[in-house]
Formats: C-alpha cells, sequence, structure tokens
C-alpha cells in the first residue's frame, strides 16, 4: 500500500484545498516517499521517485476529470460555440478554463468532505493510508452515483455479469465509471439540443429571407451571426447557461 500513499497524496496535489491541508501535503509526500524507501531497504533513487510522480501526474489528471462535472461542461460549451456558429471564439483554451473552474465550483462540497475525512487526517497521522483511500473513494463514489442514469449502470452491471448489488454502495468503481462518464455525455448531448434550437430556428429564417430575395450567393451563416449573438446577448446568455448548468448536478 505503499504507492496507494503516494498516489494519494498527489492527488491532494491536485485538488483546490484550504490553507491548512495545503500546508500538510508536502509532509504527506515525505513520509510517502519516506516509508517506500525503508520497505525498499532505501534502495529507491531520488531520480525514480521524480520518474514515479511525473507518471502518476500524467494519469490521474485525466482519471480525475473523467470523475467530475468537466466532461459534462466542455461538452456542453463546445456545443453552444458551434450552435452560434463560432470556429475559434471563445478558443479551447479559454473553454477547457471555464469548464474547470465550473468543476471546481460544483465539485466543491465533494473536495471539502474528502478533505475532511481523508487528506487532513493522514497528513495529521491519524488515519492510515488505505482508510484515507477508504473514505476518499467513497465520497467521489456518492457524487458519481447520483448523475449516474440506472438503466446505465444496469447496462455495464450485465455486461460485467456483476451479481444484484445489495446496496447503492457496493457498485464498483469499475462498473460506475463508465456507467457515469455515459450519463454525463447523454446530459450534456440533451442540453446541447436544446441550445442549438433557437440558433437553429434563426438560421432557417434567415436563409429563407435570403432565397426569397434571390440572394443565393450570400451565406446565411454570414447573416444570421449577428441575431444569433444579440439574442445570445439580450437574454443573458453566459450567466443562464453557467447556472443552468452548475443547477443541473444538485
Amino acid at each position: 500500500m505503499k504507492r496507494a500513499a503516494i498516489w494519494l497524496a498527489v492527488t491532494a496535489a491536485t485538488l483546490p484545498l484550504p490553507a491548512a491541508a495545503q500546508e500538510a501535503i508536502p509532509g504527506a509526500l515525505d513520509r510517502a516517499f519516506g516509508s517506500l524507501e525503508a520497505s525498499n531497504g532505501g534502495s529507491l533513487s531520488l531520480s525514480l521517485q521524480l520518474l514515479l510522480v511525473m507518471g502518476l501526474l500524467t494519469i490521474l489528471p485525466s482519471l480525475i476529470l473523467m470523475m467530475t462535472s468537466f466532461t459534462r461542461i466542455l461538452i456542453v460549451l463546445a456545443i453552444l460555440r458551434q450552435a452560434l456558429g463560432l470556429q475559434q471564439s471563445p478558443p479551447n483554451q479559454v473553454l477547457i478554463g471555464l469548464s474547470l473552474f465550473l468543476s471546481l465550483f460544483v465539485m466543491a462540497p465533494t473536495i471539502e468532505q474528502v478533505n475532511t475525512r481523508a487528506i487532513a487526517p493522514y497528513a495529521a497521522d491519524r488515519i492510515p493510508a488505505e482508510t484515507a483511500i477508504a473514505n476518499a473513494g467513497e465520497e467521489f463514489h456518492a457524487f458519481m452515483l447520483r448523475q449516474t442514469r440506472e438503466r446505465d449502470l444496469m447496462m455495464f452491471a450485465d455486461i460485467a455479469n456483476a451479481p444484484k448489488f445489495e446496496s447503492p454502495e457496493a457498485v464498483p468503481f469499475s462498473i460506475l465509471l463508465p456507467a457515469f462518464v455515459t450519463s454525463e455525455l447523454k446530459t450534456a448531448f440533451q442540453i446541447g439540443f436544446m441550445l442549438f434550437l433557437p440558433f437553429l430556428v434563426i438560421d432557417l429564417v434567415v436563409s429563407s429571407v435570403l432565397m426569397s430575395l434571390g440572394m443565393m450567393m450570400m451565406s446565411p451563416m454570414i447573416v444570421s451571426l449577428p441575431f444569433k449573438l444579440l439574442l445570445f446577448v439580450l437574454v443573458d446568455g453566459w450567466a443562464m447557461l453557467m447556472g443552468s448548468l452548475a443547477q443541473s448536478f444538485a
């Protein structure tokens, strides 16, 4: 379980935590490396430690993002940009940044619980690494379970030939994670479809008007773009969209 201790310490470094928890993270990381060296007779060199940490850092961010609200938010924002007819505005970096910080807002209660039940007690040597990982996993498990459709969950359970679960908490991560991602994709496309409809109506009206005027050489996208932007600004689209996305996880 020494690798588990390092996993928890690196995971803590990737999450937004209170100042007290952030000060405790270096100590937890040092203890994880120290225990790992002791178990290997001090044979684990510093370069190998750094290589191990860098390898974990390439995997953990993607795993954590797939276990949060990031997927749904990013897909909805990308569909909105396509519906508006904008190619690179807002740019991808802005969309990813908006998705990340809105995900941190949505996941704040879960992250606080992970810090209270797992990271802070482990950093203070009150619980072992195994208990800390189990407590952190329970919080993410509960969040993903609330957002997962029962149909998707049962589909992956049937594919895995899993026995009937005694309780929702008994669903393993190997089944819950793909079911959660599938549910998030479906929800994101449903929201994106609702966003697309009003802008599609504007495109159809502009295209019909141009055809009736005989202006077939002019692209309807060029004419409809100002009207779509005007509509989006008049209804305060960004605030409405961000608020609706945050409330969709309630």
